[in-house]
């Protein structure tokens, strides 16, 4: 886990006392099942907070699961994958991405949302500073997708759910009354009034 942890914060491995940079770009992926999960150990919290996003892939709709089974009984093997663009053409992407403009009323805008998670007493650990930054970069990248070079609320609420649902640990007082992280975020969006002009 130290590893994990080093690689993740610092870009780099440390093996035998020698500190080796990972080449960039760099990303850590990780799956999780819901189940058959022996031998395997939960991560921490403050682990998971590393973690940029949070997605659920659930199972495929009924067509592509139909042509899934059409290819095994022409037992056809998957097809290769080609590739679409270069390290270099992604890094030159996440240097656009970083530069998208937030104005002064959307860093608002997302101190509000997280800070929304961690003042609510049915919220036993919300949103933390490292979430804050996840969101507004998830954020600046989901503007930079749709051709804009700066961020509006409509980017920041794109994103919440998948940036802050690993983040946020509903408390006691939730679980009894039923109500559990996706009944959180959407409230936290009702609730956390969005800047009408940025």
């Amino acid at each position: 886990q130290s590893a994990l942890l080093e690689v993740m914060e610092e870009s780099a491995v440390t093996v035998d006392g020698v500190t080796h940079p990972v080449p960039k770009p760099f990303l850590v992926i990780a799956t999780q099942n819901p189940v058959g999960s022996s031998g395997t150990q939960p991560l921490p919290e403050s682990q998971v907070d590393r973690f940029m996003v949070r997605l659920s892939l659930g199972y495929p709709d009924r067509k592509s699961e139909v042509e899934m089974l059409r290819r095994r009984k022409k037992n056809v093997a998957a097809e290769p994958i080609h590739k679409v663009i270069t390290p270099q053409q992604l890094l030159v992407m996440q240097e656009q991405t970083a530069a998208v403009f937030v104005s002064d009323p959307l860093y608002d805008y997302i101190t509000e949302l997280t800070a929304w998670t961690r003042e609510q007493p049915e919220i036993r650990l919300g949103v933390s500073p490292r979430g804050s930054i996840a969101l507004m970069e998830m954020a600046k990248a989901c503007a930079f997708l749709r051709d804009r070079d700066y961020l509006v609320p409509e980017d920041v609420r794109e994103v919440f759910a998948d940036v802050c649902a690993h983040r946020i640990l509903p408390g006691s007082k939730a679980r009894v009354g039923g109500v559990g992280v996706p009944e959180l975020i959407t409230r936290a969006l009702e609730q956390v009034k969005a800047p009408a002009a940025v």
